[in-house]
């Protein structure tokens, strides 16, 4: 950002699992955009990867633009205030994802 705010965009996939009348197992995959700033940006850039677990805390945010074409686009995101590194053994640049609580510092 132009005042030098750190900013990371990301997302995550969200599974749920279950079984219907039948007993069959069924899966469903919700996406979710994330965005946040300033250090918890700094930390999740640093510390997260692809398959970590992530427990996030925010709030949403509705957003519209115009695409080339002249198309209307929007989307709901999640702006993250808090969050916390979760699970088992998902490893975080060396860092075991479930020894960092995403609050190295400060309380944001």
């Amino acid at each position: 950002m132009p005042s030098q705010t750190a900013v990371v965009e990301t997302g995550i996939a969200v599974n749920r699992k279950w079984k219907d009348q039948s007993g069959t197992e069924k899966t469903e995959v919700c996406f979710v955009d994330l965005k946040a700033f300033g250090k918890p940006a700094e930390t999740i850039n640093k510390f997260c990867k692809k398959g970590a677990s992530l427990l996030v805390d925010g709030r949403l945010s509705f957003e519209t633009w115009q695409g080339k074409d002249g198309a209307k686009h929007s989307k709901h995101r999640v702006i993250i205030e808090n969050f916390q590194f979760i699970g088992g053994k998902a490893e975080t640049n060396g860092t075991k994802a479930n020894d960092f609580d995403g609050q190295p510092e400060d309380t944001f």
